[in-house]
């Protein structure tokens, strides 16, 4: 999703974060940690930042190259959900069947089901840690999800709710290999304020409705954490199963509604002329036109007949789905690969979302050639009330003008990669969708504006000193600046230090594309993306992985000295490196005669000490000494990366 770094919501907080706020926050933070090694928690001072990383033991789930073992499972769960509208009373009802398939080597006796709808209500857990005032940010209260019933083969089931997770227990343990299938009915009220990921805007002609973690689903059972349930606060996002959806959304007939998903019966909501627009823009690399902003207001651009409508959407192997919902849709489409994109917005949205579907397309071809294929056979913009927040097949975007609705576009639908398809625990490791997926979204800007270019990693500093704690803190444990900060912005710039300073970029796309693949449909740990990285681009990296991701450590790389030739030995040179993270050292020299020299060591230079010493071939005199030339690096003190003879 796209988060501002001040709230919990939009996703590209990275890239909104400015550049003058990161040099305040530089400015301003005390800088007086030279022994942070030894004093920070959890890190002994017998663990330098090249010991080995104390990863989970391999075995065969997960193997030591970090590619999932020949005993790998992961349960799957199917779903077929009905579900109505009703726009006057703002009611959301439901009845949905599930089936869950029993893939691990344990027998279950109950079940943990997520009721997200239940953080809004004024005794629940988010609510509480908010102060009372709202989850994230501004929200009316609710009753949150009434559960009418939940049965299996017409017998009820006993169960129990706790805040946003629901206990089901099963009449009898369900042996591994099995299945198990049964039905909840269950209800709640779209409130007018709520305070993320769905709800509704007024616009010219109607209301547009966006419906997302909107209704119960099955919590992850995995081999990790056995069930995973930890409470919706707002924050963390979520990490679900892989499973097929058939979702029947009943909703007004004058209504045009997208969903995740492959729309089964078009012949029953849209018109002959609807129909064969849609045909046209499959095949088509230009923008179609399937419903005008003229047609919005005509009758004629919806099926003749009375009463609701309910539009069959089919989704295979996926982790969720969510749909939106207007009578004032606007919609265009267009064809990017194979896949239909397509947007949908109201008459009266920016004018850049006539630009929606060709940015989307063009985003998704970036992607499909420097990760992987979009896994899916559709792709749906929508401009709603929700800033930037995406599921399977369908992103919900808000950008104002062209620049800002590229971002937010492409930042959402970059996540049909991370975590769509690389199913990672947004609750726990946030880092691993937001981050990679801040990580994509720079090298896709040049995709739209091709005269842009990410801004240099040495202008992050700030963020450096900023957060007090590392990448790996769960989401729900930081402050609104601090996600923005280490979540989005710090590993998507570690990143691309990793690819364009450390690794090469060769090196590096070869093994995060073979995490991909290892990983596509599955769900990896932490420890299997180190691992794979390693593997796939033969470097130990256990140094990068700490002092970036394990630690709050920081960068200081120095020139302390500079010893000018004397008899037959060249320039002597002091380098030091005086914080807890090491990189490889990249320096430049101009000599006397206005010649330069560039250098590159390796990150192996500081195995013994935080000092080194470099004696040059040449005996000219040394004029200037310039620690990385190029500024890959954020390091926090880069005054005493330059040396110049009169120092």
């Amino acid at each position: 999703m796209m988060r501002s770094p001040l709230s919990h919501g939009s996703r590209a907080a990275a890239l909104l974060l400015s550049l003058s706020m990161l040099t305040a926050l530089a400015d301003t933070a005390s800088a007086q940690r030279r022994d942070e090694f030894s004093r920070a928690p959890g890190i002994r001072p017998d663990v330098t930042i090249f010991s080995e990383l104390d990863l989970p033991a391999p075995n065969r789930m997960r193997t030591g190259s970090g590619a999932p073992g020949p005993d790998y499972w992961q349960q799957q769960v199917d779903y077929v959900i009905d579900v109505t509208l009703e726009p006057k009373t703002r009611g959301i009802s439901g009845r949905e069947t599930i089936t869950y398939h029993n893939n691990s080597p344990d027998p279950l006796d109950y079940l943990w089901v997520h009721v997200e709808q239940n953080v809004l209500k004024k005794d629940s857990i988010g609510t509480i840690i908010e102060g009372g005032s709202g989850v994230g940010g501004p929200s009316d209260h609710t009753d949150g999800v009434t559960i009418a019933k939940v049965t299996s083969g017409g017998s009820e089931l006993e169960h129990h709710v706790y805040d946003t997770m629901m206990r089901v227990h099963l009449p009898q343990a369900l042996p591994p290999g099995e299945r198990f299938v049964f039905e909840i009915a269950w209800s709640f009220t779209v409130p007018e304020r709520v305070f993320r990921r769905y709800g509704t805007l007024e616009v010219e002609h109607g209301t547009i409705w966006e419906l997302a973690q909107w209704f119960p689903a099955v919590a992850v059972y995995d081999d990790v954490h056995g069930w995973n349930t930890l409470p919706y606060l707002g924050t963390g996002e979520f990490y679900t199963n892989f499973g097929d959806y058939q979702l029947n959304i009943t909703a007004p007939r004058d209504h045009i509604v997208v969903a995740s998903g492959v729309l089964q019966n078009p012949e029953e909501v849209y018109t002959a002329t609807q129909r064969e627009r849609l045909d046209t823009a499959r095949s088509s690399d230009e923008t179609v036109m399937i419903r005008s902003d003229d047609e919005v207001t005509d009758p004629n651009s919806r099926p003749a007949g009375e009463g609701p409508l309910t539009w069959r959407f089919h989704s295979e192997n996926v982790r969720t789905v969510a749909w939106a919902s207007s009578e004032a849709f606007v919609m265009d489409a267009t064809n990017a690969d194979g896949t239909l994109v397509q947007s949908v917005y109201s008459t009266d949205a920016p004018k850049a979302w006539r630009k929606s579907s060709a940015m989307l397309a063009t985003a998704i071809k970036g992607y499909n050639e420097r990760l992987y294929p979009y896994p899916y056979p559709v792709a749906t913009n929508v401009y709603g009330v929700e800033g930037g927040m995406e599921y399977p097949m369908i992103i919900f975007c808000r950008g104002r003008n062209e620049s800002g609705l590229y971002e937010v576009t492409t930042h959402e639908i970059g996540h049909n990669w991370f975590p769509m398809l690389v199913n990672t625990d947004e609750r726990r490791h946030a880092w691993m969708d937001e981050g990679f997926n801040t990580f994509i979204n720079a090298y896709s800007t040049a995709d739209w504006f091709p005269d842009r270019s990410p801004p240099k990693p040495s202008t992050f500093r700030g963020m450096m000193r900023a957060p007090g704690v590392p990448i790996v803190t769960k989401a729900d444990r930081l402050n609104g600046m601090q996600l923005g900060l280490l979540e989005y912005m710090k590993t998507g710039v570690g990143l691309r230090i990793l690819r364009e300073y450390v690794l090469g970029p060769e090196r590096f796309d070869f093994a995060f594309r073979t995490y991909v693949r290892r990983w596509a449909f599955k769900s990896p740990q932490p420890a299997d993306f180190f691992r794979t990285m390693e593997d796939a681009a033969g470097m130990d990296l256990a140094w990068f992985w700490r002092g970036w991701f394990l630690e709050d450590a920081m960068l200081d790389q120095g020139v302390e000295r500079v010893r000018q030739p004397s008899g037959r030995r060249g320039a002597r040179i002091t380098f030091v490196n005086r914080e807890r993270m090491v990189m490889p050292l990249t320096f430049e020299v101009t000599y006397d005669d206005g010649s330069e020299q560039r250098f590159e060591l390796p990150v192996e230079v500081w195995f013994q000490s935080d000092r080194i010493v470099r004696t040059l071939d040449s005996d000219k005199e040394v004029t200037r000494v310039r620690i990385d030339p190029d500024g890959m690096l954020p390091d926090i003190e880069r005054d005493n990366n330059l040396w110049t003879v009169d120092d």
